[in-house]
C-alpha cells in the first residue's frame, strides 16, 4: 500500500465513520478499487479507527470530560446514568464479539464481498429513508432505548450497515431528542473501538503486519483524523435539520453500482 492509496482510504475512513453510509462497506469498496491485499488491512484498519476515535474525542471532549467528572463523584447523578446507558448498548456488540466473530470475520472474507457490501447498502438507505417519517418527541435516552440502539450498532459490523445511520435512524425511529442521539451515536462506540484496536494489538497480529511502510500509515492517520473531525461536525448539523433522507439516496446509488459491478 503506497501513501496515495493510504491518503485515499484514510479519507473515505474518516468521512463515512460518521457520515450515515457504511465506512466498512466503503472501506471494502475502496481496497477493491485499488487492489489493496487483505494482508494489509489489519494495521491500517486499527490506525485510520485510532485516528477517528482521536476526532471524536477531540469534537466531544468537554462532554467527556463532564461525564467523566460526574461519574468519579461516585452518585447516581445524570452522568452516572449516561455511562450506565453507554454500557448497556455495548452489551449487543460484546455478545457478538465473544460468539460471532469468526462469521463475521467470513463475511469480510467472502470472495462475493462486493456484492454483499452493495445488498447491505440497499438496507441502510431503506432504513435511512424511514427517519422522514419519524417524530421525534424530545425525550431522552431510556435504558431500554440504548439496549436497542445497541443492537442497531451490533448489525452494524455487516459491510454495507452503516453504524452511525442505523444507531441514529434507531434512535430517532424510538422518538429521541436529534442532537441527543448523534451524541449517543458517536460516543457510543468509542469503547468498543478501543477495545478491539487493543486485543488486536496485543494478539500479535498487529506486528506481524509490515507490508505497510510507516508514511503510508502516517498518512492514513492524518487523513482519518482531518476528515473525520469535519464530518463529525457536519453530521451533527445534519442530524439535527433532519438530512438523513438524501443520504438513503446515496446509498441506494452505491449499494446499485456496487451489485452492477459485481455482475
Amino acid at each position: 500500500m503506497g501513501w496515495i492509496e493510504a491518503l485515499l482510504l484514510g479519507i473515505i475512513q474518516g468521512l463515512t465513520e460518521f457520515l450515515p453510509v457504511s465506512s466498512s462497506g466503503h472501506l471494502e469498496l475502496g481496497k477493491a478499487l485499488l487492489g489493496v491485499e487483505a494482508k494489509e488491512s489489519l494495521m491500517f484498519t486499527i490506525v485510520v479507527h485510532g485516528a477517528t476515535v482521536l476526532s471524536t474525542i477531540v469534537v466531544f471532549w468537554k462532554d467527556i470530560a463532564l461525564i467523566t467528572r460526574g461519574f468519579f463523584e461516585f452518585r447516581w447523578n445524570d452522568d452516572t446514568q449516561y455511562v450506565v446507558k453507554i454500557i448497556i448498548s455495548m452489551i449487543p456488540v460484546a455478545i457478538l464479539g465473544l460468539f460471532f466473530k469468526d462469521f463475521v470475520k467470513e463475511i469480510f472474507n467472502n470472495a462475493n464481498i462486493i456484492l454483499f457490501v452493495g445488498c447491505m447498502l440497499l438496507v441502510t438507505a431503506a432504513l435511512l429513508a424511514l427517519t422522514y417519517h419519524s417524530n421525534p418527541k424530545k425525550k431522552e435516552i431510556s435504558y431500554k432505548n440504548a439496549f436497542v440502539i445497541g443492537i442497531a450498532q451490533a448489525f452494524a459490523v455487516m459491510p454495507g450497515i452503516s453504524r452511525s445511520g442505523a444507531t441514529i435512524a434507531t434512535g430517532l425511529l424510538l422518538g429521541n431528542k436529534k442532537a441527543e442521539v448523534a451524541k449517543f451515536s458517536f460516543l457510543m462506540v468509542l469503547i468498543p473501538i478501543l477495545g478491539e484496536n487493543v486485543l488486536n494489538i496485543f494478539s500479535g497480529k498487529f506486528a506481524s503486519e509490515t507490508d505497510v511502510s510507516g508514511v503510508a500509515l502516517g498518512v492514513g492517520f492524518i487523513a482519518a483524523f482531518i476528515s473525520g473531525l469535519l464530518a463529525c461536525k457536519w453530521m451533527l448539523r445534519i442530524v439535527k435539520r433532519g438530512k438523513l433522507v438524501y443520504f438513503a439516496a446515496y446509498c441506494l446509488i452505491i449499494g446499485l453500482t456496487a451489485i452492477f459491478i459485481h455482475y
